[in-house]
């Protein structure tokens, strides 16, 4: 396959050309895309250098696919473009996943829903794949009426400028105000606030949650908040989610329904201190689920704690997963003989 990757050289981009890599997706051309300021640098993808190219050149190369992880309004801009010359456009961004004619996917829950005229595929926000992946299997069994969550977010999240920022900080270094990535310090401290406020005292992130979890589990039913906080952590984002069922459930039920979930590893026994931390899910594709517990202020209420590599399963991997999805099923094949035909 002839693969792209938008924003190659960014946080994100980086990350998904090593998951290229590292699960052997065939590629028989790798086309790196970046701003112009990057164009004619190299990245490493395979060993070899790899000569970055622009947006023109990139659709004028016609790619199988294409991942993007380069901004929303970049996706808005060039996303069309490529779909436009057949190829089948993956965007990390929040640009499409609203969008009621775009499919939003987490392939462990509603892969089977792509078909052949699937040209802009939008990847969910990361912190909502992690508890879908969790949550789906329990919605299916239990049906799902509420939903509380409340987040601990890697400064990862934000990209390259707030690692720098933890990383100076941590140093004992003050930043200049342009090295600034969050109004605050970070390091030592916690920042209720992930992206810019709403109209409605809620996050651009908060809402995020709410409105993905809703379209990608197909419930426009569920009651869902969620308040979500930057912690100074590199790597890895938590969340302490309450749910309410509309059915009774036991806990060994619910553990069984974890642990044969795909994507999901069961980490929960207190007696050996056997919880999800950020630590163990660095560098892993699995979502971390444990501290599972019955809520006792409420009818068929349950408390668990979900954890995962944001940049790995919350971005880069989820995208690769939907690539990977589209070759096995022919998509991909089936869009690009038709699109050459025309």
């Amino acid at each position: 396959m002839k693969v792209a990757v938008v924003g190659a050289t960014g946080l994100v981009g980086t990350v998904m050309c090593k998951i290229l890599e590292e699960r052997n997706f065939p590629v028989s051309e790798f086309l790196a895309v970046a701003s112009p300021s990057s164009v004619g640098k190299t990245v490493m993808f395979r060993g070899m250098p790899q000569t970055i190219i622009g947006m023109e050149d990139a659709i004028a190369a016609r790619p199988d696919i294409a991942i993007f992880s380069a901004g929303g309004g970049t996706s808005l801009e060039w996303a069309p473009k490529f779909a436009a010359v057949g190829t089948t456009v993956i965007d990390n961004s929040s640009a499409w996943r609203m969008d009621p004619g775009k499919k939003l996917v987490v392939p462990e829950i509603n892969a089977h829903e792509l078909t052949a005229a699937d040209k802009i595929i939008a990847n969910p926000n990361c912190s909502t794949i992690q508890m879908v992946v969790a949550l789906a299997p329990l919605h299916r069994r239990y049906g799902i009426r509420r939903i509380v969550v409340s987040t601990y977010q890697s400064v990862t999240g934000t990209g390259m400028k707030a690692v720098k920022q933890y990383q100076l900080e941590s140093k004992g270094f003050e930043p200049k105000p342009e090295e600034m990535a969050y109004h605050y310090q970070i390091f030592e401290n916690c920042i209720p606030q992930c992206d810019t406020f709403l109209d409605n005292g809620y996050t651009k992130e908060e809402m995020k949650l709410v409105n993905e979890t809703k379209k990608i589990l197909g419930d426009q039913s569920l009651r869902i908040t969620s308040t979500t906080v930057r912690v100074p952590v590199l790597g890895g984002h938590s969340e302490a989610v309450n749910l309410e069922f509309n059915q009774p459930y036991e806990l060994a039920d619910v553990r069984k329904l974890l642990s044969e979930a795909p994507g999901v590893v069961l980490a929960d026994d207190p007696d050996t201190f056997s919880y999800p931390m950020p630590l163990l899910a660095k560098d892993r594709d699995e979502v971390f689920v444990g501290r599972l517990r019955r809520d006792e202020s409420v009818d068929n209420g349950l408390n668990l704690w979900i954890v995962a590599d944001n940049l790995r399963k919350g971005a880069a991997t989820n995208a690769v997963q939907i690539a990977e999805y589209l070759l096995t099923s022919g998509l991909v094949v089936a869009s690009r003989q038709e699109a050459l035909s025309v």
